[in-house]
Formats: C-alpha cells, sequence, structure tokens
C-alpha cells in the first residue's frame, strides 16, 4: 500500500514534511520510523503506528519552538572580533567549514558562540564548542553564559571528564577536545549537533588532529553541519586547504586582529657601585 493511499486521518506526507522543522536527532529517528512502516500490511497496526509517530513528531515541534524561545538576547563587548562579527557571520552562513584566525585577546572565543546563536545555530542542534583543556571549558563555559545573562547549564553548559553540567536544554555545549571524541562511539555522524567549534585549533594535540580529520570524512554526510576552526594566525593556510571542498575550493579563512595596549617605556638611572 502506498502512502497516498492511507485510510487512516493521518497525512504521511505532510509527516514527511514537518520533519524538516524538528531536531536533528528526532529527524533521524522518526524518519526511520516512517520509513519501516513502508512493510507494515497491516491497515490497523499502521494506522496504529502512524498516530504514534504523530504524538511523538507533535513533541519534537515543541521541543524546538522551546529551544528557539530560549535563545537570550545578545549583546556583542567592545573586542576585535565583534568589528568582524558581519564578515563571520556572511562566511558561516555560505560555507559549510569556516577558519577564524586571531590572536590572544581578540575574543574569538567567547564570542563566536554568540555569532552562531545569531544565525539560528544551536536549535536544530547543539553548538559544540571544544577546548583543549578542562579548566578553559569550564571558564568559557562561565564567561558565555555570564555575557549572556542565563544560568550556566541551561542555554549555555559544559561537560568535562566526570563532569556534565549540560542538559537536553542546551544550546552551547563547551568540552574539551576528548568528550567530543568519546561521543562519536555513540554518535558516528554526530547528530547531536547542527555545529562544531574547534577552538585553539593550531595546540595540534592527537586528539584534535583526529577530530578534523573525522570532521572532513563526515561532512560529505552531514551537508547540514557546520565546522568553524579557529586558530592563531600561525597555521591558517594548512586548516583552510585541509578542509577543501571537492571542486578544489579552500575553506574561507576571516582573520581578526589582536587587542593591543599601549605601553610605557621607562628608563631609570641607578648608581654605579664602585665595590670596597
Amino acid at each position: 500500500m502506498s502512502e497516498s493511499s492511507e485510510p487512516s486521518r493521518i497525512d504521511v506526507g505532510d509527516l514527511r514534511r514537518r520533519l524538516d522543522h524538528v531536531m536533528l536527532r528526532d529527524r533521524r529517528r522518526l524518519g526511520r520510523r516512517l520509513d519501516g512502516l513502508r512493510r507494515t500490511r497491516d491497515v490497523a497496526k499502521r494506522t496504529h503506528a502512524l498516530e504514534k509517530v504523530a504524538v511523538d513528531l507533535a513533541r519534537a515541534e515543541q521541543r524546538i519552538a522551546q529551544r528557539r524561545a530560549s535563545v537570550p538576547t545578545i549583546t556583542y563587548p567592545d573586542l576585535p572580533v565583534s568589528a568582524r562579527r558581519d564578515d563571520i557571520a556572511a562566511a558561516i552562513r555560505d560555507h559549510q567549514v569556516v577558519v577564524v584566525a586571531g590572536e590572544t585577546g581578540s575574543g574569538k572565543t567567547t564570542q563566536i558562540p554568540k555569532i552562531l546563536l545569531e544565525l539560528g545555530r544551536g536549535i536544530s542542534g547543539q553548538i559544540g564548542h571544544t577546548q583543549p583543556r578542562r579548566i578553559a571549558a569550564r571558564a568559557v563555559a562561565d564567561r558565555v553564559a555570564e555575557e549572556l545573562g542565563v544560568e550556566l547549564g541551561e542555554a549555555v553548559g559544559y561537560q568535562v571528564r566526570f563532569t556534565d553540567h549540560s542538559s537536553e536544554r542546551t544550546l552551547v555545549k563547551v568540552m574539551t577536545d576528548g568528550v567530543l571524541l568519546a561521543e562519536i562511539q555513540n554518535d558516528r555522524l554526530l547528530e547531536r549537533y547542527d555545529t562544531i567549534v574547534i577552538d585553539e585549533a593550531h595546540e595540534r594535540s592527537l586528539t584534535i588532529d583526529f577530530l578534523l580529520g573525522y570532521l572532513k570524512e563526515i561532512l560529505p554526510r552531514r551537508p547540514d553541519l557546520k565546522v568553524v576552526i579557529t586558530s592563531a594566525t600561525i597555521d591558517t593556510a594548512r586548516f583552510s586547504e585541509h578542509f577543501a571542498t571537492a571542486d578544489g575550493a579552500n575553506a574561507p579563512v576571516v582573520e581578526v586582529s589582536g587587542r593591543t595596549y599601549p605601553v610605557d617605556v621607562r628608563y631609570e638611572a641607578y648608581g654605579v657601585d664602585d665595590g670596597d
């Protein structure tokens, strides 16, 4: 029996169209259930199963509506990256992978998650933001949550080894590279996330290198996934070339200058001790 000839009041075509507007994990899960029903010939069982899918789909729609409503008001401090946020946003909107290069103090670590939220990322899946060290992951999550005016663990959370201060409501999850690596075991396509930020990629640990290679492999299977690589200016060409598209175009690079401060140089004269 074709889906168009379904005798129940449920329009299967409408259910499939609605799947495009729920979270990625719900989309895959419910889509597989609809695909499986094609083999169900018992009309009563099929109708009952479709009704259950419709109920779960309504819950999924409510879930994503709550995520949209939970996006906080976003403002930007006076940092170098704030002046380039339109350029960064345009690059992320138009490309699957973007490299953001900036020196320490440019603000890229704390402001990029906010730029992503403004673009509508973090709704169909979380924004995963990696840090090389546990202390940094907690500190970055604290800072982003403070700037957004939200409680840590809600819209912004973090996860490090032995500590998970995030939830299903979390939009931005800051974590160590190792946590993301471990998640691959149970989520091969990283469907929990609609965006991955690999921060401080120039540190080039074994874990970071593996993640960069793995992301390149899954990107063709996850055309909806956005990847942002942040790095010091020294390695940008290498990262850009690594994520070249099939037609040979390198990933775009947006460079952000670091913040500079005035320095006063003072010279003091000291007496010469001629000894005894």
